[in-house]
């Protein structure tokens, strides 16, 4: 994770409950899973649940297949910030890519629903793209990472480096892309989105971690 969680570490501190919220479009939702336990947010929450035994966690699944940055952006009031969450994962950046999209104005989006996540004191973690057959033929892949590795930075907050976390356990892990990406060539499988999920887990542990141990990053 790149930025510290101050809002999730001091909830997990105090033991009070966690509410996260995931957000974005079918990889979120779960387009891909055998069964809605097996996509992302549900296997993050089981992850979580092992890390922080005894801790009262939550993660929402706001997924909606198809959806590009600036359609999830109309809905964080009503489907991210309604839920008062303490951390907001935001998955983002896919279907424009895939869809030679307008980049800037998926920039423009996710910019703006960042500001307002931060103004109301959430945590925020940002998931760039899925490494899989289907994105890798698309030229718009590195410029979309640049953009949301700059968001990221620009407003302090996390980045989970889903593309390279996925590269990662193709290219040095032994793994192939068929074990992680289903038959469409766009969306993870059942052992994808556990493996995300797990890696995912392990960086927000970090986060936690540092923050409650008083070191900085």
């Amino acid at each position: 994770m790149s930025a510290p969680l101050p809002q999730l570490s001091q909830r997990i501190a105090a033991g009070t409950p966690i509410r996260i919220v995931a957000i974005g479009s079918s990889s979120t939702a779960g387009a891909g899973a055998t069964s809605p336990d097996k996509a992302y947010p549900a296997r993050l929450a089981h992850y979580l649940r092992e890390q922080f035994r005894g801790a009262d966690i939550a993660v929402l699944n706001r997924g909606i297949n198809g959806e590009t940055d600036d359609q999830t952006e109309k809905r964080i009031d009503a489907d991210a910030l309604s839920a008062k969450p303490d951390l907001v994962i935001w998955q983002i950046g896919a279907n424009t890519v895939l869809r030679d999209g307008d980049q800037g104005l998926s920039e423009r989006a996710v910019r703006q629903g960042v500001a307002r996540l931060r103004a109301a004191g959430v945590d925020v973690v940002l998931m760039d793209l899925q490494y899989s057959p289907k994105m890798l033929e698309k030229a718009g892949v590195a410029p979309m990472l640049a953009r949301i590795a700059g968001i990221a930075t620009d407003n302090h907050v996390g980045l989970f480096h889903r593309f390279e976390v996925m590269r990662a356990l193709v290219e040095t892990r032994g793994m192939t892309m068929a074990d992680l990406i289903g038959p469409d060539g766009v969306h993870q499988n059942d052992l994808g989105y556990d493996c995300v999920a797990r890696t995912l887990a392990a960086g927000i542990g970090d986060a936690v971690s540092i923050h409650n141990s008083g070191l900085q990053r």
